[in-house]
Protein backbone atom coordinates (compact mmCIF):
# COMPACT_ATOMS: atom_id res chain seq x y z
CA UNK A 1 0.00 0.00 0.00
CA UNK A 2 1.39 3.21 -0.80
CA UNK A 3 0.59 5.91 2.24
CA UNK A 4 1.67 9.51 1.64
CA UNK A 5 1.28 11.06 5.34
CA UNK A 6 1.53 15.18 5.68
CA UNK A 7 2.88 16.56 8.80
CA UNK A 8 5.91 15.18 10.62
CA UNK A 9 4.67 16.33 14.11
CA UNK A 10 4.49 13.44 16.92
CA UNK A 11 1.14 12.02 15.35
CA UNK A 12 2.49 11.42 11.76
CA UNK A 13 5.80 10.34 12.84
CA UNK A 14 4.58 7.73 15.31
CA UNK A 15 2.22 6.68 12.54
CA UNK A 16 5.19 6.46 9.83
CA UNK A 17 6.69 4.53 12.80
CA UNK A 18 4.04 1.87 13.00
CA UNK A 19 3.32 1.42 9.54
CA UNK A 20 7.03 0.98 8.44
CA UNK A 21 6.74 -2.06 10.16
CA UNK A 22 4.58 -3.60 7.66
CA UNK A 23 6.64 -2.44 4.82
CA UNK A 24 4.07 -0.05 3.05
CA UNK A 25 5.38 2.32 0.94
CA UNK A 26 6.06 5.89 2.89
CA UNK A 27 6.25 9.12 2.05
CA UNK A 28 6.39 11.98 4.83
CA UNK A 29 5.91 15.59 3.92
CA UNK A 30 6.68 18.47 5.66
CA UNK A 31 7.90 21.97 5.71
CA UNK A 32 10.32 21.55 8.30
CA UNK A 33 13.16 19.65 6.46
CA UNK A 34 14.65 19.30 9.86
CA UNK A 35 11.20 17.13 10.85
CA UNK A 36 12.00 15.04 8.55
CA UNK A 37 15.59 14.62 9.29
CA UNK A 38 14.57 12.53 12.12
CA UNK A 39 13.79 9.65 10.07
CA UNK A 40 17.19 8.94 8.54
CA UNK A 41 18.88 9.59 11.81
CA UNK A 42 16.37 6.99 13.45
CA UNK A 43 16.30 4.30 10.57
CA UNK A 44 12.64 4.26 9.71
CA UNK A 45 12.53 3.71 6.11
CA UNK A 46 10.41 6.61 4.68
CA UNK A 47 10.66 8.71 1.71
CA UNK A 48 10.87 12.26 2.88
CA UNK A 49 9.49 15.17 0.94
CA UNK A 50 9.78 18.85 1.63
CA UNK A 51 6.45 20.88 0.88
CA UNK A 52 3.37 22.44 1.62
CA UNK A 53 0.52 20.00 1.94
CA UNK A 54 -1.87 22.90 0.35
CA UNK A 55 0.11 23.06 -2.83
CA UNK A 56 -0.67 20.92 -5.83
CA UNK A 57 3.01 21.27 -7.05
CA UNK A 58 4.50 19.75 -3.62
CA UNK A 59 1.10 16.95 -3.50
CA UNK A 60 2.16 16.11 -7.07
CA UNK A 61 6.08 16.24 -6.20
CA UNK A 62 5.04 13.84 -2.96
CA UNK A 63 3.08 10.90 -5.77
CA UNK A 64 -0.14 11.76 -4.50
CA UNK A 65 -1.73 10.77 -7.35
CA UNK A 66 -0.34 7.02 -6.76
CA UNK A 67 -1.38 7.39 -3.21
CA UNK A 68 -3.79 4.32 -2.08
CA UNK A 69 -4.30 6.73 1.08
CA UNK A 70 -3.16 10.17 1.84
CA UNK A 71 -3.46 11.40 5.46
CA UNK A 72 -3.37 14.92 6.96
CA UNK A 73 -2.44 15.10 10.37
CA UNK A 74 -0.75 18.90 10.68
CA UNK A 75 -1.67 20.63 13.68
CA UNK A 76 -4.30 23.06 11.95
CA UNK A 77 -7.11 21.71 10.95
CA UNK A 78 -8.12 23.87 7.73
CA UNK A 79 -4.70 22.94 6.37
CA UNK A 80 -5.57 18.72 6.80
CA UNK A 81 -9.39 19.76 5.10
CA UNK A 82 -7.48 21.11 2.32
CA UNK A 83 -4.77 19.40 1.93
CA UNK A 84 -7.03 15.90 1.84
CA UNK A 85 -9.75 18.24 -0.87
CA UNK A 86 -6.64 18.28 -3.21
CA UNK A 87 -4.95 14.74 -2.60
CA UNK A 88 -8.51 13.36 -3.71
CA UNK A 89 -8.55 15.77 -6.70
CA UNK A 90 -5.08 14.70 -8.03
CA UNK A 91 -6.22 10.81 -7.39
CA UNK A 92 -5.94 9.88 -4.21
CA UNK A 93 -7.97 6.95 -3.47
CA UNK A 94 -8.73 7.51 0.48
CA UNK A 95 -8.11 10.28 2.54
CA UNK A 96 -7.86 11.11 6.40
CA UNK A 97 -7.60 14.54 8.07
CA UNK A 98 -7.10 15.10 11.55
CA UNK A 99 -9.99 17.95 12.93
CA UNK A 100 -10.22 19.91 15.99
CA UNK A 101 -13.94 20.32 15.56
CA UNK A 102 -16.44 17.82 16.81
CA UNK A 103 -19.52 19.21 14.29
CA UNK A 104 -17.64 17.97 11.67
CA UNK A 105 -18.19 14.53 12.34
CA UNK A 106 -21.98 14.80 12.87
CA UNK A 107 -23.35 12.16 10.39
CA UNK A 108 -25.28 14.90 7.93
CA UNK A 109 -21.69 16.80 7.62
CA UNK A 110 -19.57 13.88 7.21
CA UNK A 111 -21.73 13.38 3.97
CA UNK A 112 -20.74 17.11 3.17
CA UNK A 113 -16.96 16.32 3.47
CA UNK A 114 -17.44 13.30 1.64
CA UNK A 115 -18.78 15.06 -1.26
CA UNK A 116 -15.42 16.88 -1.28
CA UNK A 117 -12.71 14.72 -0.92
CA UNK A 118 -12.06 14.08 2.95
CA UNK A 119 -13.23 10.51 3.14
CA UNK A 120 -12.29 9.87 7.11
CA UNK A 121 -11.74 12.52 9.95
CA UNK A 122 -10.18 11.84 13.21
CA UNK A 123 -10.65 14.09 16.50
CA UNK A 124 -8.27 13.47 18.94
CA UNK A 125 -9.97 15.30 21.68
CA UNK A 126 -13.17 13.53 21.46
CA UNK A 127 -10.91 10.00 21.68
CA UNK A 128 -8.83 11.45 24.57
CA UNK A 129 -12.03 12.37 26.79
CA UNK A 130 -13.36 8.73 26.06
CA UNK A 131 -10.76 7.61 27.43
CA UNK A 132 -10.91 9.60 30.44
CA UNK A 133 -14.07 8.53 31.17
CA UNK A 134 -13.63 5.06 31.07
CA UNK A 135 -10.72 5.55 33.22
CA UNK A 136 -13.04 6.94 36.02
CA UNK A 137 -15.73 4.67 35.52
CA UNK A 138 -13.35 1.73 36.19
CA UNK A 139 -10.74 3.74 38.65
CA UNK A 140 -9.15 0.22 39.95
CA UNK A 141 -7.96 -0.23 36.13
CA UNK A 142 -5.09 1.37 35.04
CA UNK A 143 -6.28 0.87 31.74
CA UNK A 144 -9.10 -0.41 30.42
CA UNK A 145 -10.55 -1.41 27.41
CA UNK A 146 -13.37 -2.91 25.60
CA UNK A 147 -13.04 -5.91 22.88
CA UNK A 148 -15.69 -6.87 20.49
CA UNK A 149 -18.13 -4.31 21.69
CA UNK A 150 -17.60 -5.17 25.24
CA UNK A 151 -18.19 -9.39 25.07
CA UNK A 152 -14.17 -9.23 25.85
CA UNK A 153 -12.36 -6.63 28.08
CA UNK A 154 -8.51 -6.24 27.95
CA UNK A 155 -7.30 -4.56 31.54
CA UNK A 156 -3.90 -3.22 32.64
CA UNK A 157 -3.59 -4.05 36.86
CA UNK A 158 -0.91 -2.18 39.04
CA UNK A 159 0.12 -5.16 41.11
CA UNK A 160 1.02 -3.68 44.64
CA UNK A 161 3.22 -5.32 47.35
CA UNK A 162 -0.03 -6.78 49.51
CA UNK A 163 -1.19 -8.43 46.40
CA UNK A 164 -2.50 -12.16 46.63
CA UNK A 165 -0.92 -12.81 43.08
CA UNK A 166 2.39 -11.09 43.94
CA UNK A 167 5.67 -13.23 43.69
CA UNK A 168 3.66 -16.00 42.19
CA UNK A 169 4.46 -18.20 38.86
CA UNK A 170 1.38 -18.05 36.30
CA UNK A 171 0.99 -21.86 36.46
CA UNK A 172 -0.24 -21.33 40.41
CA UNK A 173 -3.07 -18.98 39.05
CA UNK A 174 -4.26 -20.50 36.23
CA UNK A 175 -5.65 -23.28 37.36
CA UNK A 176 -8.27 -25.06 34.68
CA UNK A 177 -11.00 -23.45 36.40
CA UNK A 178 -9.72 -19.89 36.54
CA UNK A 179 -7.73 -20.31 33.00
CA UNK A 180 -10.86 -20.38 31.35
CA UNK A 181 -12.05 -17.64 32.94
CA UNK A 182 -9.19 -14.81 32.03
CA UNK A 183 -5.57 -14.72 30.68
CA UNK A 184 -2.65 -12.93 31.45
CA UNK A 185 -1.68 -12.15 28.50
CA UNK A 186 1.43 -9.55 29.15
CA UNK A 187 3.55 -8.07 31.77
CA UNK A 188 5.29 -4.67 31.94
CA UNK A 189 8.05 -4.78 34.03
CA UNK A 190 9.80 -1.27 34.17
CA UNK A 191 10.67 -0.02 30.64
CA UNK A 192 10.57 -4.00 29.23
CA UNK A 193 7.33 -5.40 28.32
CA UNK A 194 6.84 -9.40 28.33
CA UNK A 195 4.89 -11.64 26.68
CA UNK A 196 4.48 -14.60 29.79
CA UNK A 197 4.66 -18.34 30.08
CA UNK A 198 3.58 -20.99 32.62
CA UNK A 199 7.10 -20.28 34.52
CA UNK A 200 7.28 -16.35 35.00
CA UNK A 201 6.67 -14.34 37.81
CA UNK A 202 4.44 -11.84 38.65
CA UNK A 203 6.13 -9.09 40.90
CA UNK A 204 5.33 -6.05 42.77
CA UNK A 205 5.45 -3.06 40.83
CA UNK A 206 4.83 -4.94 37.52
CA UNK A 207 1.91 -3.73 35.40
CA UNK A 208 -0.28 -6.62 33.98
CA UNK A 209 -2.80 -7.30 31.02
CA UNK A 210 -5.42 -9.75 31.86
CA UNK A 211 -8.44 -10.62 28.97
CA UNK A 212 -11.65 -11.82 30.65
CA UNK A 213 -15.27 -11.73 29.54
CA UNK A 214 -16.66 -8.72 31.51
CA UNK A 215 -18.62 -11.31 34.49
CA UNK A 216 -15.21 -11.72 35.72
CA UNK A 217 -13.85 -8.27 36.03
CA UNK A 218 -14.91 -8.28 39.84
CA UNK A 219 -13.11 -11.44 40.67
CA UNK A 220 -10.00 -9.90 38.94
CA UNK A 221 -10.31 -7.10 40.79
CA UNK A 222 -10.43 -8.98 43.87
CA UNK A 223 -7.80 -11.05 43.39
CA UNK A 224 -5.80 -8.09 42.23
CA UNK A 225 -6.54 -6.21 46.29
CA UNK A 226 -7.93 -3.69 44.41
CA UNK A 227 -10.77 -1.78 45.83
CA UNK A 228 -13.52 0.50 43.59
CA UNK A 229 -14.57 3.58 45.31
CA UNK A 230 -18.13 5.27 44.38
CA UNK A 231 -16.71 8.16 42.27
CA UNK A 232 -18.83 11.36 43.79
CA UNK A 233 -16.26 14.12 43.04
CA UNK A 234 -13.76 14.90 40.22
CA UNK A 235 -10.97 17.28 40.05
CA UNK A 236 -9.83 18.92 36.56
CA UNK A 237 -6.97 20.89 35.91
CA UNK A 238 -7.31 22.94 32.78
CA UNK A 239 -9.95 23.81 30.48
CA UNK A 240 -8.87 22.13 27.26
CA UNK A 241 -11.69 21.00 24.86
CA UNK A 242 -10.59 17.60 26.23
CA UNK A 243 -11.69 18.71 29.88
CA UNK A 244 -15.04 20.04 28.12
CA UNK A 245 -15.68 16.34 26.23
CA UNK A 246 -14.85 14.52 29.62
CA UNK A 247 -17.55 16.96 31.42
CA UNK A 248 -19.96 16.24 28.82
CA UNK A 249 -19.66 12.05 28.95
CA UNK A 250 -19.26 11.74 32.88
CA UNK A 251 -22.64 10.46 34.29
CA UNK A 252 -24.43 13.79 35.54
CA UNK A 253 -24.18 12.94 39.50
CA UNK A 254 -20.80 13.33 39.66
CA UNK A 255 -19.70 16.80 40.94
CA UNK A 256 -17.25 18.07 38.58
CA UNK A 257 -14.74 21.36 39.37
CA UNK A 258 -12.66 22.47 36.61
CA UNK A 259 -9.49 24.83 37.68
CA UNK A 260 -9.03 27.37 34.58
CA UNK A 261 -6.29 29.79 34.69
CA UNK A 262 -7.49 32.21 32.27
CA UNK A 263 -10.87 34.46 33.18
CA UNK A 264 -12.17 34.68 29.83
CA UNK A 265 -12.38 30.69 29.38
CA UNK A 266 -13.62 30.25 32.57
CA UNK A 267 -16.07 32.94 31.53
CA UNK A 268 -17.39 30.35 28.39
CA UNK A 269 -17.15 27.44 30.32
CA UNK A 270 -19.60 28.40 32.92
CA UNK A 271 -21.81 29.06 30.34
CA UNK A 272 -21.45 25.96 28.17
CA UNK A 273 -21.07 23.35 30.28
CA UNK A 274 -23.52 21.15 32.22
CA UNK A 275 -25.33 22.22 35.77
CA UNK A 276 -22.73 19.51 37.52
CA UNK A 277 -19.56 21.27 36.65
CA UNK A 278 -18.29 24.42 38.72
CA UNK A 279 -15.74 26.65 36.88
CA UNK A 280 -12.50 27.65 39.31
CA UNK A 281 -10.99 30.79 37.99
CA UNK A 282 -7.25 29.45 39.75
CA UNK A 283 -4.56 27.08 39.35
CA UNK A 284 -4.94 24.24 40.57
CA UNK A 285 -1.39 23.32 41.34
CA UNK A 286 -2.11 26.17 44.18
CA UNK A 287 -2.28 23.39 47.39
CA UNK A 288 -4.39 25.99 49.52
CA UNK A 289 -6.39 26.51 46.65
CA UNK A 290 -6.90 22.91 46.33
CA UNK A 291 -8.13 22.15 50.39
CA UNK A 292 -10.12 24.57 50.26
CA UNK A 293 -12.08 23.31 46.80
CA UNK A 294 -12.38 20.14 48.32
CA UNK A 295 -9.14 18.12 47.20
CA UNK A 296 -9.49 15.42 50.24
CA UNK A 297 -12.47 15.05 49.13
CA UNK A 298 -12.52 14.13 45.58
CA UNK A 299 -11.68 10.29 44.59
CA UNK A 300 -10.27 11.44 40.96
CA UNK A 301 -8.15 14.18 39.79
CA UNK A 302 -7.60 14.91 35.93
CA UNK A 303 -4.55 17.02 34.89
CA UNK A 304 -4.90 18.44 31.06
CA UNK A 305 -3.10 20.80 30.72
CA UNK A 306 -0.33 21.45 27.42
CA UNK A 307 2.72 21.07 30.34
CA UNK A 308 3.35 17.42 30.72
CA UNK A 309 5.64 18.55 33.58
CA UNK A 310 3.20 20.41 35.17
CA UNK A 311 0.54 17.64 34.70
CA UNK A 312 2.93 15.02 36.30
CA UNK A 313 3.47 16.86 39.27
CA UNK A 314 -0.37 17.85 40.11
CA UNK A 315 -1.13 14.29 39.63
CA UNK A 316 1.56 13.35 42.20
CA UNK A 317 0.36 16.42 44.42
CA UNK A 318 -3.26 14.72 43.91
CA UNK A 319 -1.82 11.40 45.23
CA UNK A 320 -0.12 13.16 48.40
CA UNK A 321 -3.67 14.87 49.04
CA UNK A 322 -5.15 10.93 48.92
CA UNK A 323 -7.10 11.02 46.13
CA UNK A 324 -7.02 7.53 44.68
CA UNK A 325 -7.46 7.91 40.71
CA UNK A 326 -5.06 10.44 39.33
CA UNK A 327 -5.14 11.07 35.28
CA UNK A 328 -2.53 12.89 33.46
CA UNK A 329 -2.17 14.26 29.66
CA UNK A 330 1.07 13.58 28.42
CA UNK A 331 1.38 14.98 25.14
CA UNK A 332 5.51 14.68 25.04
CA UNK A 333 6.05 10.88 24.02
CA UNK A 334 9.43 11.12 26.02
CA UNK A 335 7.76 12.02 29.31
CA UNK A 336 5.62 9.01 29.43
CA UNK A 337 8.47 6.12 30.49
CA UNK A 338 8.94 9.26 33.40
CA UNK A 339 5.20 9.25 34.21
CA UNK A 340 5.30 5.47 34.52
CA UNK A 341 8.19 5.45 36.76
CA UNK A 342 6.81 7.84 39.13
CA UNK A 343 3.66 5.80 39.24
CA UNK A 344 1.15 8.70 38.44
CA UNK A 345 -1.90 6.53 37.39
CA UNK A 346 -3.58 6.83 34.41
CA UNK A 347 -1.77 8.36 31.48
CA UNK A 348 -3.38 9.81 28.10
CA UNK A 349 -1.43 11.07 25.08
CA UNK A 350 -4.07 11.81 22.28
CA UNK A 351 -1.38 11.85 19.65
CA UNK A 352 -0.64 8.10 19.85
CA UNK A 353 -4.40 7.59 20.41
CA UNK A 354 -5.30 9.31 16.82
CA UNK A 355 -2.09 7.29 15.10
CA UNK A 356 -3.36 3.68 16.48
CA UNK A 357 -7.00 5.04 14.82
CA UNK A 358 -5.66 5.52 11.77
CA UNK A 359 -3.59 2.79 11.69
CA UNK A 360 -6.17 0.19 12.34
CA UNK A 361 -7.46 1.25 8.69
CA UNK A 362 -4.74 0.05 7.01
CA UNK A 363 -3.64 -3.42 7.99
CA UNK A 364 -4.11 -6.36 5.11
CA UNK A 365 -5.82 -8.59 7.71
CA UNK A 366 -9.46 -8.33 8.51
CA UNK A 367 -8.82 -5.92 11.49
CA UNK A 368 -11.96 -4.34 13.28
CA UNK A 369 -10.14 -2.43 15.86
CA UNK A 370 -6.20 -1.80 17.00
CA UNK A 371 -4.90 -0.43 20.09
CA UNK A 372 -1.36 1.00 20.35
CA UNK A 373 -1.11 0.91 24.34
CA UNK A 374 0.05 4.36 25.76
CA UNK A 375 1.90 2.87 28.39
CA UNK A 376 3.99 0.24 26.30
CA UNK A 377 5.51 -0.77 22.98
CA UNK A 378 2.18 -3.11 22.11
CA UNK A 379 -1.17 -3.20 20.44
CA UNK A 380 -4.00 -5.39 20.97
CA UNK A 381 -5.93 -6.06 17.96
CA UNK A 382 -9.40 -7.46 16.80
CA UNK A 383 -8.63 -10.03 14.47
CA UNK A 384 -11.14 -12.16 12.20
CA UNK A 385 -9.81 -15.86 10.84
CA UNK A 386 -10.46 -16.00 7.58
CA UNK A 387 -11.45 -19.08 5.77
CA UNK A 388 -8.16 -21.33 5.27
CA UNK A 389 -6.06 -18.84 7.09
CA UNK A 390 -3.12 -20.89 9.10
CA UNK A 391 -5.02 -19.96 12.28
CA UNK A 392 -7.46 -22.42 11.79
CA UNK A 393 -4.69 -25.47 10.95
CA UNK A 394 -3.69 -26.84 14.72
CA UNK A 395 -4.60 -26.24 18.30
CA UNK A 396 -2.77 -22.60 19.41
CA UNK A 397 -0.77 -25.05 21.34
CA UNK A 398 0.86 -26.42 18.06
CA UNK A 399 0.92 -23.17 16.03
CA UNK A 400 4.43 -22.49 17.47
CA UNK A 401 3.30 -18.72 18.12
CA UNK A 402 6.25 -16.16 18.19
CA UNK A 403 7.07 -15.17 21.67
CA UNK A 404 6.32 -11.70 21.15
CA UNK A 405 2.46 -12.05 20.69
CA UNK A 406 -0.44 -14.04 22.35
CA UNK A 407 -3.68 -14.99 22.00
CA UNK A 408 -6.07 -13.03 24.72
CA UNK A 409 -9.56 -14.54 23.23
CA UNK A 410 -12.40 -15.13 20.54
CA UNK A 411 -15.94 -14.32 20.08
CA UNK A 412 -17.30 -17.31 18.15
CA UNK A 413 -21.26 -17.59 17.24
CA UNK A 414 -21.53 -14.26 19.69
CA UNK A 415 -19.75 -15.95 22.48
CA UNK A 416 -16.79 -15.08 24.23
CA UNK A 417 -14.45 -17.41 25.36
CA UNK A 418 -10.70 -17.81 26.74
CA UNK A 419 -8.34 -19.17 24.62
CA UNK A 420 -6.90 -22.64 25.70
CA UNK A 421 -3.76 -23.83 24.42
CA UNK A 422 -5.82 -27.03 23.55
CA UNK A 423 -8.62 -24.19 21.15
CA UNK A 424 -9.01 -24.56 17.24
CA UNK A 425 -9.45 -21.36 15.97
CA UNK A 426 -12.08 -21.87 13.11
CA UNK A 427 -12.80 -19.77 10.18
CA UNK A 428 -14.89 -16.43 10.99
CA UNK A 429 -13.67 -16.39 14.60
CA UNK A 430 -13.57 -12.89 15.93
CA UNK A 431 -9.77 -13.59 17.82
CA UNK A 432 -8.33 -10.79 20.19
CA UNK A 433 -4.26 -10.80 19.78
CA UNK A 434 -1.82 -8.94 22.51
CA UNK A 435 1.31 -8.74 20.53
CA UNK A 436 4.43 -6.27 21.04
CA UNK A 437 5.43 -3.98 17.97
CA UNK A 438 7.70 -6.70 16.74
CA UNK A 439 4.97 -8.78 15.67
CA UNK A 440 2.37 -6.52 13.90
CA UNK A 441 3.90 -7.60 10.83
CA UNK A 442 3.70 -11.51 11.65
CA UNK A 443 -0.26 -11.36 11.91
CA UNK A 444 -0.88 -11.44 8.61
CA UNK A 445 0.83 -14.81 8.29
CA UNK A 446 -1.44 -16.27 10.22
CA UNK A 447 -4.50 -14.47 9.70
CA UNK A 448 -4.71 -13.54 6.25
Amino acid sequence: MKVVIAGAGEVGTHLAKMLSQEQHDITVMDENEERLAFFSRSGVEILPVTGNPTSPADLAKARVKQADLFVSVTPEESTNITACMLAANLGAQKTFARINNYEYLLPGNRELFEKIGVTSMIYPEMLAAKEIVTSIRKPWARQYWELFGGALVLIGIKVRENSSITNKQLTELTTPNRWRRYHIVAIQRENAMIIPRGQDYIRAEDLIFISMTRDYENEVRALTGKNSPDMKSIIIMGGSRIAIRASQYLPDHIQIKIFETSRDKSVVLSETLPDNVMIINGDARDTDLLRQEGITHAQAFVALTDNASSNILACLAAKRFGVYKTVAQVENIDYIPLAIKLDIGAVINKKLIAASHIYQILLDADVSNVKCLTLADAHVAELIARPGSYITKKPVKDLKLPEDLTLGGLIRDGEPTIIEGNTMIRENDHVMVFCLNSAMSKLKKYFA
